[in-house]
């Protein structure tokens, strides 16, 4: 069993920044590839930025260059640092990872980016 614990969303005005946190715990923090994803009202939940356990990172083509996904493995925490946002980032952000057969699911915190 993986738990995922999110913190750092709130409102925010278009052009600034936010620094979301993900504490996990269960499973081997230094094994997981983790991932950040954001639901949109009315949307899907789709995949905003990815890091594994190396280091190795990918994101979505909306995100590039203003979105950084980064780890600290002896907090077991992953960051998404987001910076020049504008109201289309708004949504729920949710982390995410797969350990061993399952797959895991922060309860997810809010983003609303105000133009």
């Amino acid at each position: 069993q993986v738990q995922l614990v999110e913190s750092g969303g709130g409102l925010v005005q278009a052009g600034g920044s936010l620094r979301l946190s993900c504490l996990a715990s269960g499973g081997i923090f230094s094994f997981l590839a983790l991932a950040w994803h954001r639901q949109a009202p009315g949307n899907q939940r789709g995949l905003v930025a990815r890091i594994t356990s190396t280091g190795s990172t990918q994101y979505a083509d909306s995100v590039k260059g203003r979105f950084t996904i980064s780890r600290d493995n002896a907090k077991n925490t992953v960051y998404l640092q987001m910076n020049s946002l504008n109201p289309e980032d708004t949504g729920v952000y949710y982390c995410n990872t797969a350990w061993r057969t399952g797959n895991y699911w922060g309860q997810g915190t809010q983003v609303t980016v105000s133009s």
